[in-house]
């Protein structure tokens, strides 16, 4: 218990509680340093309470504890933020009635401004718990020394009674003159004695009543009254008694397994003192690596600036010994000395061939120095300005120059990561967040038994760019992904997980074989044979002449070129949702065969040219498996019919419904269980189920696509890399 002494400080004067207040963000503040703060910001009559002391003689200033009289004060610095104010209405308030004001309290524990509403301090609840444990700590550490007789002429008697209802403490004598026989002050209870006297019980600051009853909607206790008022209506109230129990239930757990593991806690806390020893080194060497660094810096912009101001030298001097000979040119000219000079005396010379010898180069000489006098102009110049520097962008980079930061969190696309007979996974960094060298993936399944000890993930390591494919994943499974990037700094964060369901089976590859089937001058098929258009054509425009009498459509197929003959399989597709009629599904390659080679024009909608199983109209009377199973989809909704098992979901309390539509998912999923006989239709997207269906299978089994009015139908490409055109399921195989 002498530990627990910084648990019992008030956060404002940093003492011990002293009529500790519940604030409603649950932190606790003594009374007097509330109304201090409130105060202190220019609120003055909101700091009444209805528990305070009333004047006793426990509460008189000559006779208060000495401790209290030495209290500090709340430091200026803790109140110098100010009070938000608001307003507010409560239930009751007549219309018209001015608005309350909204005091809001600024809580130094939780450092933010909590709402007390229009009643202030008067509002709220003493901790009384708080006040008892304080006490129980000064009574074992002797905090204040004895607790003197308040009523006894000085020198007082150490008090060795309390008494609630006075509010005071007494000697053994001064006891019995304060509570005469007979009198009804003699039927008040001694306690032990005490400088904090609390009331019975909490009571409620609204009404004066005693509390009963726990708001767990509101997080507060109330009586009686506060039950019933307007404000608790529809609210969760329960007696306190069951607050206490399940509180004390949860503090009480919680309690015994910290102190079932103190072996845990005390590892715990050598491990962070190891922390911090390294924290240390780290942070010198860091400190050591910067300035190393920094020098570096200094040392390269030294070297430079020697190397400029050598060349800036350099240059100065080139220019000045260009210019020192101009000047030698020019003092050449003057009167009397060098060109000039020598130029008279040869006009001296009488002798017409010498002259003409000597003078000949002279001339050329003085033509030269003539022009150059005519056009004059310093040799350089003396601008030094294809000497200065742009260190602009330099300035930049050291303003900007700080500590490298690790990548923050990949955000996933989840419009295209996807599973299927791989995972794909594709993310991106934040707009602003520093450029990641490699990533790391890590993955798990969700659907396994969990195993003891911490979660196991497998990873896959340095990964360039920004998707990556997870091979062979188990079939019928939910695995989670997360990804986090990496460079120089470190590790960044990890993205949110994102978890994605496996097909049900195998995938199967297969192409459309537009050599299969009817009406193929309506089919389109793309050059990847991974796609498929139905074009209505003119029987369509016809039949819209003829649709009071009678109506031809033509029944458009397509197959693929894969059969399947045992094991399970797994393929998707999209349907256009503008499709008049399309019907997904699968059948007996040899009965398809007979059924569309050739087939002639249908004279009827209602005619269903596999006489097998279809979801929109079938005879539940037939018990032999349908050796076709189509998903009727049209205009966007997909039809689901009465004579096939559906998705729980779909079907009411007696039984599936007659027939109902629900709406077409982005992509279709068709499950084949060859050995059991069984088609699922699933929403490849959720994996939720929509109709399953039973088929036979005692021949190698197609896909199928029908169109009736126009329609598309895209198969989902693989992840992985394309297979052969030569495929082999189950022993039986098909060439291109």
């Amino acid at each position: 218990m002498k530990n627990m002494e910084k648990e019992l400080l008030c956060p404002v004067c940093q003492e011990m509680y002293k009529q500790p207040l519940v604030l409603p963000c649950t932190h606790n503040v003594c009374q007097a340093c509330a109304r201090e703060v409130l105060s202190q910001q220019g609120y003055l009559g909101h700091g009444g309470d209805p528990n305070s002391e009333p004047t006793s003689p426990a509460s008189t200033p000559s006779t208060r504890s000495p401790r209290l009289s030495r209290r500090t004060l709340p430091k200026s610095d803790r109140l110098d933020r100010m009070l938000k104010s608001g307003f507010g209405t409560y239930p009751g308030r007549k219309r018209g009635a001015l608005h309350p004001q909204v005091i809001m309290f600024p809580c130094p524990a939780c450092q933010g401004d909590v709402e007390l509403g229009e009643r202030g301090l008067a509002g709220l609840f003493r901790n009384l718990t708080l006040e008892r444990v304080v006490e129980r700590y000064r009574q074992s550490v002797s905090v204040g020394g004895a607790i003197l007789c308040q009523l006894c002429k000085p020198p007082p008697l150490e008090a060795t009674k309390g008494c609630t209802e006075c509010r005071a403490t007494f000697c053994n004598e001064c006891f019995k003159l304060f509570h005469p026989w007979g009198t009804q002050k003699a039927q008040h209870e001694p306690t032990l004695p005490t400088l904090s006297f609390r009331p019975k019980g909490l009571m409620c600051p609204d009404h004066k009543e005693e509390v009963t009853h726990y708001c767990k909607t509101c997080q507060r206790l109330v009586c009686q009254l506060c039950r019933v008022r307007r404000t608790h209506s529809g609210h969760k109230i329960t007696p306190v008694l069951s607050a206490y129990q399940a509180l004390k239930d949860k503090l009480t757990k919680s309690l015994t397994y910290i102190l079932g593991n103190q072996d845990t806690v005390q590892t715990q806390i050598c491990e962070l003192e190891e922390t911090v020893r390294h924290t240390e080194v780290s942070g010198q060497q860091a400190r050591e690596e910067v300035s190393q660094l920094v020098r570096g810096l200094g040392a390269v912009l030294e070297e430079k600036r020697a190397s400029l101001l050598r060349a800036i030298e350099e240059c100065q001097q080139e220019r000045l010994a260009r210019l020192s000979a101009q000047i030698q040119e020019h003092r050449s000219l003057l009167d009397g000395s060098g060109l000039v000079g020598y130029a008279q005396e040869v006009l001296k010379e009488t002798d017409h061939p010498c002259f003409v010898q000597a003078a000949k180069q002279l001339h050329h000489r003085i033509a030269r120095a003539t022009e150059a006098l005519q056009t004059f102009r310093p040799a350089v110049s003396s601008s030094f300005r294809h000497c200065q520097l742009d260190v602009g962008r330099e300035m930049k980079l050291l303003t900007e120059l700080n500590f490298l930061r690790v990548p923050e969190a990949p955000v996933i696309d989840t419009q295209r990561t996807f599973a299927y007979d791989q995972i794909f996974l594709c993310w991106r960094l934040p707009p602003h967040s520093p450029p990641a060298w490699h990533y790391t993936i890590e993955f798990r399944r969700t659907d396994v038994p969990a195993q003891p000890g911490p979660t196991r993930w497998q990873r896959r390591e340095e990964v360039r760019g920004t998707s990556a494919l997870l091979e062979n994943p188990d079939t019928g499974s939910v695995y989670v992904l997360r990804v986090r990037g990496c460079n120089k700094a470190g590790f960044g964060e990890y993205s949110e997980d994102v978890h994605l369901h496996t097909p049900p089976a195998p995938v199967l590859h297969f192409f459309l074989d537009g050599r299969w089937g009817t009406s193929r001058e309506r089919l389109a098929i793309s050059k990847d044979q991974r796609a498929v258009r139905s074009v209505p054509g003119l029987p369509l425009l016809l039949a819209a002449e003829r649709l009071l009498t009678g109506c031809h459509l033509s029944v458009d197929v397509v197959l693929g070129d894969v059969a399947v003959t045992q094991g399970r399989s797994y393929w998707a597709c999209a349907v256009d949702p503008a499709s008049y009629l399309v019907k997904v599904g699968v059948g007996l390659e040899s009965k398809l065969q007979e059924s569309f080679q050739g087939a002639p024009d249908v004279i009827s909608p209602r005619y269903d040219p596999d006489s097998g199983h279809d979801s929109g109209a079938e005879d539940a009377t037939v018990e032999a498996s349908p050796p076709f199973a189509f998903l009727t989809i049209g205009m966007g909704k997909i039809l689901l019919g009465s004579g096939a098992s559906s998705n729980p979901g779909l079907t009411g309390r007696d039984g599936p419904a007659a027939s109902c539509t629900v709406p077409l998912p982005p992509r279709l999923g068709i499950c084949l269980d060859y050995e059991r006989g069984r088609v699922s239709f699933l929403d490849a997207v959720s994996f939720r189920g929509l109709l399953e269906c039973p088929l036979d299978c005692s021949g190698p089994v197609c896909p199928a696509f029908c169109f009736i009015g126009g329609g598309a139908v895209q198969l989902q490409e693989p992840v992985g890399t394309k297979p052969e055109r030569k495929v082999t399921i189950g022993g039986f195989a098909k060439l291109d």
